[in-house]
């Protein structure tokens, strides 16, 4: 691809690859004229800046020389008084060497010629300056001339060896080794190569063809291996590249024969080894790959000969050619398009040929727009090559490769190269805690894997923890529970027992208390005693005497004061004003006993009074202990007396209720208390059994969790899990989101370390979120020989068959209800959905993309909903259209759909045809208008509409049945089109309707008013999630500081609607509906990546259809937070 360009008729030279930015300077050639025959010369020096797209080269400098060049080369070459641009050698005519400063030439301050020195005897063709020290020069000319020139000192420039070649020859190039710093090479035309050695200061080799028709033009040292070199020839009988090694120089190593006319000039990458570029007087311009001396890259043949191609010694892809027409092009080998080069010459021409009106655009050919595009490199170059990588694989696996430690010319080829795969393990800690779980839950030996925990943990609270898990483990697990918060009946029993023998009492007078209760206990065992002998002894004179003649009559008072009251209450059997008589006189014994008789209702009124006059510390235990109101004292108790809370729930709560009394007990200690009671809360969930109300409080306590924090919580949710699965059996526990993403974090951490099977043992078996799903398939996978003989968990992906085309279910022929006696082709681009108007329609033509497309076929009329009989269609056929619901409720009433045999057409006037522009979506539904519009056409997609034909002979077609044979059931799954028929009705008025326009039905469907859509309010269960998101976008916008992100709040505000109509529907699945309560949690709580997660979980268990309309805005919201707030 051509990057740049240049209108000169001169030699060129890149900057040295250290030079920044990069700079290509031009001398004017000595072998071209240009159009004034002018033989003034003239060096610039240009700026190659890529980053500009246009195809001109920024002037940096300029300078009028003395002479035209044969030759330019930039060295790096400095010292004290030059700068870092370093320093540019020009050959010319008559033996002229002229050194310029480029510093100089750039600023157009100093002198910039540095020195003349006029040794040769002819033009100065070769040049070049030693790698390694750069005041080195070499230079060569006519009569086999090569003089090494030192920068410090030019007066005494040094020959190598003496002038005895005979005849002598002009050097054509010269070239230092790129390895050895005291080799240089000649090439000569007689097709030889002279190998000197500067410390013997002789020639060590001498390189020449054997078919003396090798003149050599060029000649190019391996960039890497020292004995390695290229001579070109420019003879047209024989334009080769010959590669020479020269510990084998009787014949060349490789010879590269692609161009059909001499060969003028070769540069070979620096940068890449393999990469040599050529060119010719074929006008072509190569890229050879000489490790298999293929042509690896072509420049389109040129306009004329290119005399000098120079790879960029900065970029790497770049390169220059000078041609003999006077332009010099920059290229790239990564390839491209002469698109933009076309473009600007067709501008070029165009504004010659204007006048003063724009010309038709221009069609270019497709085969020619084709040939524009060039190819990049077939290889990848070495500069694209990463020498070394590392990467960390699944499983913990770090893969490692890099350079041989031998040089590139040592390394046999092809070179095989290693390539480490290790594992590492950086957390030790994590892995063995992690196995000592595995290896307890393994052999079922969780109580002394609890207990160990217990002696190892120096944490109170821990401690704790893990005492009440391992009670989960054993029997009478309430009882434990109660003794681990203080309270035992035996040794409540013992205090009890204690305190009555005790001197002091409850009363205030426990003296004389305990004396009258010892005399009434006196007297009631002595009246016992005497009435059991006396009715032994005189049983038969009982009923003779009615009152017991050890008892003394009692009398019933009948006074006006409180007892008479009562006394005549209760003569009347009125229990209810005899107890507010006790009440109100604070007689509550009494209260209480009458109360018993009087019912259950009057009791428990009866102990309301009671507990509403007497007020005590005890009074509201007393009150909770007779009510059983449980939920009003876990909602109303303090927080400080949370263990006295769940003691009661352990001792009083039925198994029904429990649970979600101690979840609530623990939801309010984490809401209402501070971070201990966050922490205490924990022991509720364990009563409670309730793992993901665990994890989620263990998530509050910990924001950052490191793999030593989530084993912890693996260690609890494990052992919990497997007492209910003890407890209610292995299919009575399933995960919530919150479980399943620790579970899963902790199997990746599993995974990362290495412990591939342990980590697959840590999934729900029964999940089916794709997470989960995905990382059990590289598990599974990723074990290898490890996993032999076991089931291979299903595929995670949605399988897409590439290539094929679809069209089972949406092009099933037998729900269209005719067939064709020929195939037709299906389109590949979707069918328009076909939206009829509301008003009757008339014939119309088709529009021009259908009738492009389509072929004519006959269309026929439905005789009405009684014969309409379902024909299947042919093979080939098949329509993809929308079908009403009013349509399939028609066609299931009619019988066999399998189809049968039939006449084409079906007898009947033809109906009228809908116009191509009311194929429009966003119209009418067919549901509406199917009942104004009696018949409606039938069209395929790809298919023209049917013409008018009157009834024609009947054609039989044969019978064929659905997919899977006779019988077989209609997929239903897509709609598919149908035969719309209504009730038979008059139709004849509607053929000479007119036919009104797309745009005035549009208007008359946009002119009809608004309805008014009042939504039902939010039941009360779901009102808290709108007060949690509602509270979320307000905190947002208040944070938000620019327009953008306000905007995306409102939009936001407004498609969550969506979600609040489907909450008032009741239309969301339970899991959905948790999920959201899950989301309001963490967005109360602050933690939006905990909320992120949870979102993730919910949307890859559930319908897209079902959340598409609220999920996505709500990821968006939390998404917003958690910028807002990190």
């Amino acid at each position: 691809m051509k990057l740049k360009e240049l209108e000169r008729p001169a030699v060129q030279v890149w900057s040295p690859a250290s030079q920044c930015p990069v700079y290509l300077a031009t001398g004017t050639s000595a072998q071209q004229l240009d159009a004034s025959f002018s033989t003034n010369g003239t060096l610039e020096i240009f700026e190659v800046d890529f980053r500009d797209p246009s195809l001109d080269l920024k002037r940096k400098g300029v300078l009028s020389a003395s002479s035209r060049f044969y030759k330019l080369i930039w060295g790096s070459f400095g010292n004290g008084l030059l700068e870092a641009s370093g320093v540019i050698a020009g050959g010319g005519n008559n033996g002229m060497l002229t050194l310029y400063n480029v510093t100089h030439i750039l600023s157009s301050g100093k002198e910039p010629v540095i020195a003349q020195r006029q040794k040769h005897t002819g033009a100065v063709r070769a040049l070049d300056f030693n790698p390694f020290q750069g005041h080195l020069l070499a230079t060569g000319a006519s009569d086999s001339e090569i003089f090494i020139w030192d920068l410090n000192n030019l007066n005494v420039p040094m020959t190598p060896g003496s002038k005895s070649q005979q005849p002598p020859e002009d050097i054509k190039a010269l070239a230092w080794n790129r390895q050895v710093q005291h080799i240089l090479a000649s090439a000569h035309p007689s097709g030889k190569a002279v190998v000197w050695d500067l410390r013997k200061n002789e020639p060590i080799i001498k390189v020449s063809d054997h078919s003396n028709r090798m003149h050599s033009s060029g000649l190019a040292w391996h960039p890497e291996i020292a004995t390695q070199l290229v001579l070109c020839s420019e003879d047209d009988r024989l334009p080769v590249i010959q590669l020479w090694d020269l510990r084998f120089a009787s014949s060349p190593l490789k010879v590269l024969e692609s161009h059909s006319r001499g060969i003028l000039s070769v540069s070979w990458s620096q940068a890449d080894p393999e990469l040599l570029l050529s060119s010719a007087k074929d006008n072509q311009i190569l890229c050879w790959n000489l490790g298999s001396g293929e042509v690896v890259y072509k420049l389109p043949t040129q306009s004329s000969w290119c005399f000098d191609v120079q790879w960029c010694p900065r970029d790497p892809p770049v390169f220059s050619a000078a041609s003999f027409d006077g332009w010099i092009s920059l290229y790239s080998v990564m390839g491209g398009s002469w698109e933009v080069q076309q473009i600007r010459q067709a501008d070029k021409i165009s504004s010659s040929f204007s006048k003063g009106q724009p010309l038709p655009p221009l069609q270019v050919p497709e085969q020619v727009a084709q040939a524009s595009l060039i190819p990049p490199l077939q290889k990848p170059p070495k500069w694209m090559r990463r020498p070394a990588g590392v990467s960390f694989a699944f499983g913990g696996k770090l893969v490692t490769f890099g350079l041989p430690s031998t040089p590139a010319h040592q390394v046999p080829q092809p070179c095989l190269r290693l390539v480490f795969v290790s594992q590492v393990t950086t957390e030790s800690e994590f892995l063995r805690r992690s196995a000592e779980l595995q290896e307890s839950l393994g052999s079922g030996n969780l109580l002394n894997y609890c207990q160990n925990k217990i002696e190892l943990t120096s944490l109170q609270s821990e401690k704790m923890l893990w005492q009440f898990l391992k009670v989960t483990l054993e029997q009478d697990s309430r009882v434990k529970f109660l003794k681990l918060l203080g309270y035992s009946k035996d040794e409540l029993q013992k205090k009890v027992a204690t305190w009555l023998k005790s001197d002091l009492g409850l009363g205030e007078s426990p003296q004389s208390e305990g004396d009258d209760h010892n005399n009434r206990q006196q007297v009631f065992c002595s009246q016992a005693s005497k009435h059991i002998t006396e009715e032994a002894s005189a049983s038969s004179t009982f009923f003779d005497e009615l009152v017991p003649q050890s008892m003394t009559p009692w009398e019933i008072p009948i006074t006006e004061d409180t007892d008479g009251l009562l006394s005549q209450a209760l003569l009347l059997g009125e229990l209810g004003p005899a107890v507010e008589l006790c009440l109100k006189e604070e007689r509550f014994a009494d209260a209480i006993i009458l109360a018993q008789a009087g019912g259950a209702d009057l009791l428990k009124q009866t102990q309301e009074c009671y507990w509403a006059k007497k007020k005590s510390r005890i009074s509201s235990l007393l009150a909770c202990v007779v009510r059983k109101n449980w939920k009003d004292m876990v909602c109303t108790c303090s927080l400080q007396n949370w263990r006295e809370a769940l003691a009661l729930l352990l001792t009083y709560s039925g198994p029904e209720k429990f649970p979600e009394l101690c979840d609530m007990l623990g939801t309010r200690m984490e809401q209402e208390g501070g971070r201990a009671l966050t922490s205490e809360a924990r022991l509720c969930y364990v009563c409670s059994g309730n793992v993901e109300q665990l994890v989620e409080c263990w998530a509050k306590c910990h924001q950052a969790s490191s793999p030593l924090a989530l084993q912890d919580l693996m260690e609890k949710v494990m052992v919990l899990n497997r007492s209910l699965e003890l407890l209610r059996g292995p299919d009575g526990v399933s995960s919530g989101p919150a479980t399943t993403y620790r579970v899963t974090q902790y199997a990746n951490l599993l995974a990362a370390q290495g412990s591939l099977a342990t980590a697959m043992s840590y999934l729900p078996r029964d999940c089916t979120q794709p997470p989960i799903q995905q990382l059990r398939d590289r598990l599974f996978h990723a074990q290898g020989s490890g996993v032999m003989g076991q089931q291979c968990p299903p595929f995670p992906f949605p399988r897409v068959v590439v290539g094929a085309t679809p069209h089972s279910k949406e092009t099933s022929s037998y729900r269209l209800g005719f067939q064709f006696s020929h195939q037709v082709p299906t389109p590949s681009l979707r069918p328009r959905i076909f939206t009829p108007l509301v008003t009757p329609l008339t014939p119309s033509h088709s529009s021009p993309y259908q009738s492009s497309r389509m072929q004519n076929i006959s269309d026929y009329r439905s005789p009405g909903p009684q014969a309409a009989q379902p024909l299947p269609l042919g093979p080939g056929v098949r329509p993809a259209l929308f079908e009403p619901p009013l349509l399939r409720e028609q066609k299931a009433q009619v019988p066999n759909p399998t189809g049968f045999p039939g006449t084409w057409p079906p007898p009947g006037p033809p109906p009228p045809m809908a116009p191509p522009d009311t194929i429009q979506p966003g119209s009418a539904s067919l549901v509406e208008t199917a009942q104004q519009i009696p018949l409606l056409p039938v069209r395929l997609p790809g298919l023209s509409p049917m013409s008018f034909q009157s009834p024609a002979p009947p054609v039989s077609f044969p019978v064929t049945h659905p997919p899977g044979g006779p019988g077989a059931p209609c997929s239903n799954a897509l709609p598919t089109t149908g035969l719309s028929t209504v009730p038979p009705g008059p139709q004849d008025s509607l053929k000479n309707a007119p036919v009104p326009r797309t745009n005035l039905q549009r208007k008359k469907l946009q002119q009809r008013p608004p309805e008014k859509v009042e939504r039902k309010e939010l039941p009360p269960e779901h009102r808290s999630l709108k007060i949690s998101f509602d509270k979320l976008l307000r905190r947002c916008s208040l944070s938000a500081a620019d327009l953008k992100t306000k905007r995306k709040l409102d939009e936001a505000a407004q498609r969550l609607e969506c979600l609040y109509e489907k909450l008032c529907q009741g239309t969301l699945s339970p899991h959905v509906l948790a999920g959201l309560r899950e989301v309001a949690r963490c967005v109360d709580a602050g933690s939006f990546e905990q909320g992120l997660a949870v979102h993730a979980q919910v949307v890859g268990c559930s319908s897209f259809s079902e959340v598409s309309s609220f999920m996505p805005v709500l990821k968006a919201v939390l998404t917003i937070a958690h910028k807002l707030h990190t």
